[in-house]
């Protein structure tokens, strides 16, 4: 059984993460985040030590590998821009880490980053779950098998958010990344991972509630769209009561993988467990392209843009 701490058990992601770590027959014995609202811990590990202050989490963890006993992981479910921090706290209490992406905001961090790696000789993994859906799979494995072929794709992501997302961490550029990180990084890595690096990546549109542009890869021409507004939920959408909607169109074929996303955390906790995670060098290409876009000058509806921005 490995020991975990856990930094951020209050956002919407940490569950998943819980869940991974029980589903592992592992445990949590300590958990960190600034709001107290954590009472779904107590449906995974209820004798967890809880704290509201990282510097009180820092000395419990001091405390407890002064009186012998290690721990194996932290995982880190915190604000974006605390990342890289978290991760230096981690790799200093001798554990490796486990860090939801994006796993920084700057390209030059993943640098100092593998530094440190190397430094403390421990690792730092990355949670790219679309990597391993089945269904993704099997489509780099389709794609592999067609090495010339250049694809035409239409990626558009909708998740409504409501007005507290505005005066939350995740509305400010310097702590998210804009919408772009915050919603999108693991779809442009899934793409760059099946269809190659970037060779040419334009903006369309960025606001601080959408975003459009143009991505070239290697092998394919990808047109994006993504939204935190409800009013740009498709007719289709509307009617069936959803509010997220989630469509990759691949020469005018939709790629269904709406499904099997529930135990993809856990899948990426197996592969960790078995030494077999995700490192700093597989998030090089997603974090660049998110970089670039949201340092990017959009330049309107001009070129080759996503059919939504006609509406």
């Amino acid at each position: 059984m490995k020991k975990f701490v856990l930094i951020g058990a209050a956002g919407y992601i940490a569950p998943r993460h819980m869940r991974a770590i029980k589903d592992t027959q592992n445990e949590i014995i300590a958990a960190m985040d600034k709001s107290d609202s954590v009472g779904i811990i107590d449906s995974y590990f209820p004798n967890a030590e809880f704290f509201t202050e990282f510097e009180r989490l820092e000395r419990h963890i001091e405390k407890y590998r002064y009186s012998g006993q290690n721990i194996d992981y932290v995982t880190i479910c915190s604000p974006n821009y605390l990342h890289d921090a978290h991760i230096r706290f981690a790799l200093r209490q001798e554990a490796d880490a486990i860090c939801e992406k994006p796993l920084v905001l700057n390209p030059w961090n993943m640098d100092l980053l593998m530094d440190i790696e190397k430094r403390y000789n421990r690792k730092i993994n990355t949670i790219l779950q679309l990597r391993l859906h089945p269904t993704i799979v099997e489509f780099k494995k389709m794609v592999e098998q067609n090495t010339n072929k250049i694809y035409d794709i239409d990626l558009t992501y909708i998740t409504s958010r409501g007005k507290w997302y505005f005066s939350s961490w995740k509305a400010d550029l310097s702590k998210s990344g804009g919408i772009a990180t915050n919603i999108g990084v693991h779809f442009y890595d899934m793409l760059q991972w099946i269809f190659g690096k970037a060779q040419k990546n334009i903006v369309h549109l960025l606001e601080p509630n959408r975003a459009a542009g143009f991505l070239e890869l290697k092998n394919a021409r990808v047109r994006w769209f993504l939204s935190i507004d409800r009013n740009d939920l498709p007719e289709i959408a509307i009617k069936s009561g959803k509010t997220t909607y989630r469509s990759l169109q691949i020469e005018g074929k939709e790629l269904e993988f709406s499904e099997g996303f529930t135990d993809l955390h856990t899948e990426s906790y197996k592969q960790i467990l078995a030494g077999n995670g995700f490192g700093v060098a597989d998030t090089y290409e997603s974090i660049n392209i998110v970089y670039n876009i949201r340092n990017s000058k959009p330049i309107g509806l001009v070129g080759d843009y996503h059919p939504f921005l006609k509406h």
